[in-house]
C-alpha cells in the first residue's frame, strides 16, 4: 500500500461495514451507537494528549502538532 492510499482513508464498503458492526454492537439503535462512538473519540484524544506530553521535545523535534518549544538558557 503506498503513501497516497494511506491518506485517503477506508474504502466506502469498510466505512459501511464498520458502521453497521458499531449499530449492531449497540442493539440496532444508530444513537446509541453515534453516543457510544463520541465517548470512543473523547477517551483516545485524552489518550493521545497524556502520550504527547510524554513524548520528548528532542526526540518529537517539533514532528507533533501543539508541542511546546522549548527555550534554551542562552535565549534567556
Amino acid at each position: 500500500m503506498n503513501a497516497t492510499s494511506e491518506q485517503a482513508g477506508p474504502a466506502p464498503d469498510d466505512l459501511e461495514a464498520a458502521a453497521d458492526q458499531a449499530i449492531a454492537a449497540c442493539g440496532g439503535d444508530p444513537r446509541e451507537a453515534v453516543k457510544a462512538l463520541i465517548v470512543a473519540m473523547d477517551f483516545l484524544e485524552t489518550r493521545l494528549d497524556e502520550l504527547r506530553s510524554k513524548v520528548s521535545t528532542g526526540y518529537a523535534r517539533g514532528r507533533l502538532p501543539g508541542a511546546p518549544e522549548r527555550k534554551d538558557e542562552a535565549d534567556v
